[in-house]
């Protein structure tokens, strides 16, 4: 395996060994897995409670520092991650049911050492395709250890899907998405032509893989992932492109990606070196981050571009004195079911003292720039509710906001959170967003035995109830694009997002 770390935080390279970078497991051999007995936090900003669920102990049966993906919520309502690291492996898919006090480890990496020729190191989280998978990536490991793509059942059941070879990419950090075509589309963070990262396409079992090398000129670096807009064209991020410091990247569906950024960050006013991705909105409006620059030369920023490229910094970070707004995000934002953003940065807020540069914020802003600090990390002695999220938010449907840190805790590894803001209430989520008359479409929520009606903005549907978590649909003839609704025993529960009739 590869000795090395290559990240990037605020804007420069960093080298650092896995012991260096995480801990030495020696030291935790012992710890048995504590359970953070936090009472909930009230953040005084809005109605809002925190509450840290539970510490990773560095043990396989726990995990250790997850990283940059965000959770996602599965068909049966739990929630899924990857952990980077556990003693003596080469890191965790772990899911947890938002009612528990621990999570449970479903698959561990490199188990048995050697070549980890079923990867290793998960930095990127995962994504829930159609068929009710999960797919991921790993950094190291597989047939050349330049990297894997692969798939996991809720139950533990895990698939490769594709290793890299170095020419069609190496190190990937971000797990793929899968478009309206079907295929999953990702990024890896080195390789290709010019040894600067690749995008890549291939069905959800590896076959039919297509890539396209960074040359610089087109980006560079890209760390985040992917994603599909209203208009069929793939958006992305780099970190770094040879006339700038990071760039927004297009691909089009017929000709690929575009010789020339969509738009080129200069590291100043409009910042620099974006870690995140791209989050279409409901007004149509990409939303994203950037880790360094701003008007305050520091911290980053969060702006809005239009699908044509015209950008617009709607917040700097360290607008306050210390940073205490919270500095250099490193993940992609969201949009709730109330029409804001959220998200978090890795660094700053109030508790200076406690880490070097800041432990980091969760933020909530609007799409008109206001920008509220929801939860300052280490509030609690020795950062027990843990600090630096590098990963973002995921909303679950039951309303609530979760995410993870990648230290802190109560052994120092990273934990697991909520954040409960009092006006969201439960929602449904659809999979996929798009389809045409006639298609299935899952509908995940809770509470859902015992639905009596589904519409498709207003169109009604046919749906079984598969289980408490998930109602299967068809797409009635004559739906149009708009909002999903499911009628159950406690009420009309809406989708979070426009479900796109094609």
């Amino acid at each position: 395996m590869k000795s090395s770390i290559l990240r990037k935080h605020q804007g420069t390279l960093l080298a650092t060994t896995l012991l260096d970078r995480l801990f030495s497991l020696a030291m935790t051999a012992g710890i048995v897995f504590a359970l953070c007995t936090a009472a909930a936090i009230p953040s005084p900003a809005q109605e809002s409670e925190f509450h840290s669920l539970f510490s990773f102990d560095g043990t396989c049966k726990s995990g250790a520092n997850p990283g940059f993906g965000n959770l996602v919520q599965g068909l049966d309502g739990s929630l899924y991650g990857t952990t980077e690291v556990c003693s003596g492996s080469g890191g965790t898919v772990f899911k947890f049911a938002t009612t528990a006090s621990k999570p449970t480890v479903l698959y561990v990496f490199c188990l048995k050492g050697g070549p980890c020729s079923d990867g290793a190191k998960p930095y990127a989280g995962l994504t829930l395709a159609s068929n009710g998978n999960l797919y991921g990536t790993t950094y190291f490991g597989g047939a050349s250890n330049y990297g894997t793509v692969f798939q996991i059942t809720s139950a533990g059941k895990w698939t490769p899907v594709f290793s890299f070879s170095g020419a069609n990419g190496e190190e990937p950090q971000a797990a793929p998405f899968q478009a309206k075509d079907g295929n999953l589309y990702g990024s890896t963070t080195s390789g290709g032509s010019d040894g600067v990262g690749t995008l890549y396409e291939m069905t959800t079992a590896g076959g039919d893989e297509v890539s396209v090398s960074f040359t610089g000129e087109n980006g560079e670096i890209p760390y985040a992932p992917l994603v599909q807009g209203k208009n069929g064209n793939i958006y992305g991020t780099t970190s770094q492109v040879t006339s700038g410091n990071g760039a927004v990247i297009v691909i089009l569906p017929k000709t690929g990606l575009k010789k020339t950024p969509l738009y080129t960050f200069q590291g100043v006013k409009n910042g620099g070196n974006p870690y995140g991705g791209l989050l279409q909105a409901t007004d149509g409006n990409f939303y994203g981050t950037t880790s360094t620059g701003g008007a305050n030369s520091q911290g980053g920023t969060i702006f809005s571009m239009t699908p044509a490229g015209k950008l617009k910094t709607i917040y700097s970070f360290c607008a306050k004195p210390n940073c205490t707004d919270g500095r250099n995000p490193l993940t992609s934002l969201i949009q709730a079911n109330d029409g804001n953003l959220y998200g978090t940065t890795a660094f700053g807020g109030t508790n200076e003292t406690s880490c070097n540069s800041g432990c980091g914020t969760i933020f909530s802003i609007t799409t008109a720039g206001k920008l509220t600090t929801l939860y300052n990390f280490c509030g609690l002695a020795n950062c027990a509710d843990g600090s630096q999220p590098e990963g973002g938010l995921v909303q679950a449907t039951n309303g609530t906001f979760y995410g993870t840190t990648f230290s802190g805790g109560t052994v120092g590894l990273g934990t697991v959170f909520s954040l409960s803001v009092e006006e969201l209430k439960p929602f449904v989520k659809i999979l996929p967003a798009w389809g045409t008359a006639g298609a299935t479409a899952m509908i995940l929520g809770d509470n859902l035995t015992g639905a009596t009606k589904v519409t498709f903005n207003g169109a009604p549907a046919a749906f079984t109830v598969v289980s408490s978590t998930a109602i299967k649909a068809t797409v009635p003839t004559g739906a149009t694009t708009g909002t999903v609704a499911v009628d159950t025993p406690g009420g009309t529960l809406e989708s979070n997002a426009l479900f796109q009739v094609d």
